[in-house]
């Protein structure tokens, strides 16, 4: 499968310091970069500058799986509507996403949320939709555990439904605000949506006029069955892990695939797996700015990182040694699998050590990650897009702010010159930045 798209999407995921684990220890980073708002902007607008369609706020409804993952690593940031909110106005033009989860908030409050943030910043926003996976976020909702695997995506399936209904209750010329005839709404045009099921009883309609976009761009990172299936009933992007363009590739048929038997064409579902990159003026350079990196990184807390993502305890494991066998959580109690099997089959293809491994995803999680040139890395990232393995990438700078900075200022040009990028945004809501169309809206069937 080939790839139709002129440009290639390029999002940003801002955290902290930056994507490897120890970047907060970094002699440039500033530590407190996740809860440094002045920093947030900077990004934000070094990001706008390089015409990139969007940044990304990731969410976590706890500060860690326990509360001594915080002792060697950031946790805890900034409330991202909150964050999206100020950053809509100190920027114009670029994209902003946020994570919110559909296991512990209540459609209403999210389709509200994100239609302000909609408004606030004149069409520019997008929600990645997810599900909560770690008991202790279950913890701070009241549950001992979460919900299990098929549930939490059958609860996710009617969310979005009736939020997509919440800001379809308004249509969009409901708004008079006529000062002449003194009628403020067409009352023909704003309506109760009256949902009722197992799961929501939901009224409406909803207390906040009808996005710009009619619906923010709609996002989903699920890779597992379940996880893909969802996003190709209604994602309109999605992020992803993927560390071979073998691996992207498959990906990429798998959910693009199942379009059809949903009635969606291939265009309207982008796909744009993680990539965080080391640049540097050589290879030399770039390998010694990644040594740099690991070389602060506290072996037991590489390792602690690597058990969280397994969701098995390697602490009693020889590190030089190899993965042992990891088994499976049940599908009906874990979201982790397909990272699970990532991971696995990364360090049975490449005969790594744990310590090997441990290093490998401190980084970036078990996202791919490239050590080189900017030249060097728009190479990699011309032959997924031309070969059908993505429609763009999720930047996940190692370290902020230089990597942001790097990469805007050699990697993007770099790009542009291959006529892979834009130059200037040609629209203003993020839907024109992705090359979506605008929903068809429920009142109008």
């Amino acid at each position: 499968m080939s790839n139709s798209r002129k440009n290639m999407a390029l999002g940003v995921f801002l955290l902290g310091a930056g994507h490897h684990a120890a970047a907060w220890r970094h002699q440039e980073a500033n530590a407190r970069g996740n809860i440094d708002f002045r920093q947030l902007v900077q990004l934000a607008q070094t990001a706008e500058r390089g015409k990139l369609d969007m940044v990304f706020i990731a969410d976590a409804l706890a500060v860690g799986r326990s509360l001594s993952s915080i002792e060697h690593n950031v946790g805890g940031a900034l409330e991202p509507f909150s964050l999206l909110s100020a950053l809509a106005a100190v920027t114009e033009q670029i994209g902003l996403v946020a994570t919110s989860s559909t296991t512990y908030n209540e459609p209403f409050h999210t389709a509200r949320k994100l239609a302000t943030l909609d408004h606030i910043s004149d069409g520019r926003s997008g929600w990645n939709i997810v599900t909560t996976g770690t008991e202790a976020e279950a913890h701070n909702f009241g549950r001992e555990t979460n919900l299990a695997h098929e549930l939490r995506y059958e609860r996710a399936g009617e969310f979005v439904k009736v939020v997509k209904e919440l800001w379809d209750s308004w249509e969009d010329t409901a708004l008079l605000a006529d000062k002449a005839s003194g009628i403020y709404a067409d009352l023909d045009k704003v309506r109760e949506i009256d949902y009722k099921s197992d799961w929501f009883t939901v009224k409406g309609p909803l207390d906040v006029p009808r996005p710009p976009q009619g619906y923010p761009v709609l996002i989903q990172a699920g890779s597992s069955p379940a996880g893909q299936a969802f996003a190709a009933s209604i994602a309109e992007v999605v992020f992803t892990a993927q560390q071979t363009i073998e691996e992207a590739k498959h990906f990429y048929q798998s959910v693009k695939g199942q379009l059809a038997s949903f009635g969606r064409a291939e265009h309207g579902l982008l796909i744009m797996p993680g990539i965080s990159p080391i640049l540097g003026a050589t290879e030399q350079e770039a390998r010694e700015k990644q040594q740099e990196l690991d070389a602060l990184v506290l072996p037991h807390v590489a390792v602690a990182q690597l058990s969280g993502l397994l969701n098995f305890n390697l602490a009693s494991y020889d590190l030089d040694g190899p993965l042992p066998s990891i088994p499976l959580p049940e599908a009906s109690t874990s979201g982790v699998i397909s990272r699970i099997k990532m991971l696995v089959s990364l360090a049975e293809k490449e005969e790594l050590t744990i310590r090997q491994l441990s290093q490998r995803v401190i980084g970036a999680r078990g996202h791919k990650t490239f050590v080189g040139t900017a030249v060097q890395l728009a190479d990699l990232m011309e032959e997924w897009f031309r070969q059908g393995a993505c429609d763009g990438f999720n930047l996940m700078p190692p370290l902020l702010p230089s990597g942001l900075d790097e990469f805007v200022d050699e990697v993007v040009p770099e790009l542009q010159k291959r006529g892979l990028f834009r130059t200037q945004y040609s629209g203003t809501t993020l839907r024109d930045h992705l090359g979506l169309s605008s929903p068809y809206p429920a009142y109008r069937t």
